[in-house]
């Protein structure tokens, strides 16, 4: 469980100096020519635009020659498992050898015997309540909720969830995915729940859906899922999501339109991602390499790159690895100060209580 995860994962700059050499234990010359033999990798639901998954990849595909196959960049957590489910006896284009999901999809998908169990090389500097003992699953990065304001059309910026009910954003909020499928849309109104006051995950998932149907009767819900595009084009200029996602889409538009990413000041709740090999892949040697990579010290620095805290954050920090510049196009490490991690028993009763009670309580069919 992620009860740990706060002080193994705080954000200090005092233990960070510029640094960007790389050094990691390298994966074995057997292990780098099975993957090479094997010439692919299949991956599901990596945006370029997501925690620096463009570079990353590329960086793996320049290293070790081995060609990326992209399935589906938009897809939701539950879409990824449903992929792997569907695949089973698929050795084709179309099953992934790679799932990048919520953490609570993991134990789920152990359970499921949907996917199979590796260590990388750096495993032991991954924090123990961050990973399966078993090595089936193990947290990549995390990020915290945060409101993504196109401040053209958003004068007056929300500072907090019940911010959002107000006159102030008619037609304008909406979250980066479907709460009834997506991880993040899932965390987002979570979060809003946990903003209430509440400790206990089913209630503060029930307080959640509680605010967004208020938000909806507001006339302030918009039922897409919001992205850069329609946060940009005006039409949801809120979007709740991921604040490496908001970080991200801030330099992709160049200032066109202006954008803020506000860290709530309550309810601050952060989101650990894991990664797995699906235990049907069928490139199971460049998907081992595959997480030899993003375990390196080159792939870690390329998460926090693309904004995201990587998971072996404290073991970079202690041996000089992280240049100070990363850190410092962050928002205020002091914003970070208030985040809760929620563990895997209070994410899964949270998520209950939000997918089952959408569509009765809130009543917005998000398309």
């Amino acid at each position: 469980m992620i009860t740990k995860t706060k002080r193994l994962l705080s954000i200090t700059t005092a233990m960070v100096v510029a640094s960007t050499s790389f050094a990691f234990a390298e994966p074995s010359a057997e292990l780098i020519a099975a993957a090479k033999k094997e010439g692919s990798l299949t991956t599901i639901a990596l945006p370029h635009s997501w925690c620096g998954y463009g570079d990353i990849i590329a960086g793996f595909k320049a290293k070790y020659g081995i060609e990326v196959n992209e399935l589906n960049p938009d897809a939701s957590s539950g879409d990824e498992i449903e992929a792997i489910k569907a695949n089973k006896g698929n050795t084709g284009p179309q099953a992934p050898d790679v799932i990048d999901v919520g953490l609570s999809f993991g134990p789920s998908s152990k359970a499921e015997k949907l996917i199979q169990p590796y260590k990388v090389s750096t495993w032991a500097s991954i924090p123990d309540d961050a990973k399966d003992a078993e090595g089936y699953w193990y947290g990549d990065y995390y990020g915290v909720l945060s409101f993504i304001v196109n401040t053209d059309i958003v004068k007056k910026v929300p500072k907090d969830w019940k911010d959002l009910t107000g006159s102030d954003y008619a037609n304008s909020v909406a979250l980066a995915g479907d709460p009834r499928s997506s991880n993040q849309a899932v965390q987002g109104v979570y979060a809003a729940g946990i903003a209430a006051g509440e400790t206990d995950a089913t209630k503060a998932g029930e307080a959640g859906l509680k605010l967004f149907a208020e938000i909806n009767k507001a006339g302030n819900f918009v039922p897409v899922i919001g992205k850069s595009a329609s946060l940009a084009q005006g039409s949801t200029p809120i979007v709740i999501a991921w604040d490496y996602n908001g970080l991200s889409w801030r330099d992709t538009l160049k200032g066109n339109p202006p954008l803020e990413v506000v860290v709530p000041e309550t309810g601050v709740v952060a989101g650990v991602y894991v990664q797995a090999i699906s235990a049907f892949a069928p490139h199971p040697n460049a998907a081992k390499l595959w997480m030899e990579y993003i375990y390196s010290d080159e792939g870690q620095l390329g998460y926090l790159k693309g904004y995201c805290h990587p998971i072996r954050f404290n073991d970079l920090a202690k041996n000089n690895k992280i240049p100070k510049e990363m850190l410092d196009a962050l928002p205020p490490a002091a914003a970070y100060e208030k985040a809760k991690f929620p563990t895997l028993d209070d994410q899964a009763a949270g998520k209950t209580a939000i997918t089952t009670q959408w569509d009765k309580v809130v009543g917005a069919n998000i398309q």
